[in-house]
């Protein structure tokens, strides 16, 4: 049972109020204080023009066109000549070249995209994930290395200056 007791007000004693300029709650932490207002970027000195994600998003749906008129094999082409050109780029990088940066980042992009249509493709076919990574496996093992094609039009600029060299 509960019981109530009330007390009476002769012996009902109570703290006395401390003035504080900080409100008391039962946060023990640290409080900071900031005395000067801090001032946030405004939302609008980051927003984009609507138009150039347009453009972007219509280049990209192009380029995704033509990646799907392209046979598997044409694929699997592009994809060793992209990889080759991003051999060729982190070279470019290490030997402190010149080169763009933007093309890093490009180049992997074509290749991702390439990739998913032809992931895209197997799985119209019914070919699993398991036999996916299989296939993709052989696939690689079966690439015969050569010379992504930026080497060989270096090669060929560098002989044409040759014979040119030579006939003067």
């Amino acid at each position: 049972m509960l019981s109530l007791s009330i007390a009476s007000p002769s012996n009902v004693t109570f703290p006395p109020k401390t003035l504080s300029p900080i409100p008391k709650s039962s946060f023990n932490g640290i409080r900071i204080r900031h005395l000067c207002p801090i001032s946030m970027p405004s939302a609008s000195s980051h927003t984009r023009n609507p138009s150039s994600s347009v453009v972007m998003m219509a280049k990209r749906v192009e380029e995704l066109k033509e990646i799907r008129a392209k046979t598997t094999e044409e694929i699997n082409e592009e994809v060793i000549d992209l990889k080759g050109e991003l051999l060729m780029l982190r070279l470019q990088k290490s030997a402190r070249n010149e080169f763009k940066s933007s093309e890093f980042r490009r180049m992997r992009k074509r290749i991702a995209r390439m990739l998913t249509v032809k992931r895209e493709r197997e799985v119209e076919e019914g070919i699993n994930k398991r036999l996916s990574r299989k296939l993709d496996r052989q696939w690689k093992k079966s690439i015969v290395v050569r010379p992504p094609p930026s080497l060989k039009k270096l090669q060929e600029e560098e002989a044409a200056a040759a014979e040119a060299e030579k006939s003067a």
